[in-house]
């Protein structure tokens, strides 16, 4: 009883001095990555374009971005699901420019130039599901990144997890 009495005592102290933590909202991470595909379902033979984002929160510009995508576990788990990326494209103003290296690993070069503060860059790449692929079985992928600002810092986050696509039979 005298333990919580002291305790109780002292919390008054610290709200009344202002010393107390505070409720706020998090700073948002200062770099995010997102993912989201343009269908849920397709069959074997199909493709699915999975976009890749890279939002910029700070308020330096992204300079590198290094980035890795791999199949979740349960994905391995199920060998004769067949795929592979075919392609990759990066959204511009000017429209869509090709881009190299559909991974799994450094898909961070595929941003392009600089991320400017508040800004983002998204990267499409297309998932090509063999025709000869098994069927009622999930693929999803996660990502790890890294990311180096104009201000000598450095961020990494991850796993980032890709939505699923469900390979249905035709």
């Amino acid at each position: 009883m005298r333990r919580l009495g002291l305790t109780t005592v002292l919390a008054l102290l610290l709200a009344v001095f202002g010393l107390a933590p505070s409720a706020s909202a998090a700073d948002p991470a200062p770099a995010a990555l997102t993912f989201a595909t343009d269908a849920a379902t397709t069959t074997p033979g199909g493709t699915v374009q999975l976009s890749m984002t890279l939002t910029n929160n700070k308020t330096y510009d992204v300079l590198f971005v290094y980035q890795t995508i791999e199949p979740t576990w349960l994905t391995t788990q199920r060998p004769d699901l067949k795929y592979s990326f075919t392609g990759c494209t990066l959204a511009t103003a000017a429209g869509s420019t090709p881009c190299a290296g559909t991974g799994p690993a450094n898909l961070g070069t595929n941003y392009g130039a600089t991320v400017p503060p508040g800004q983002s860059r998204t990267v499409t790449l297309t998932l090509q599901i063999a025709a000869d692929s098994g069927c009622n079985g999930n693929i999803g992928f996660y990502s790890y990144y890294y990311a180096e600002f104009s201000d000598a810092t450095s961020t990494s986050g991850g796993p980032v997890f890709t939505p699923e696509t469900r390979v249905l039979c035709a």
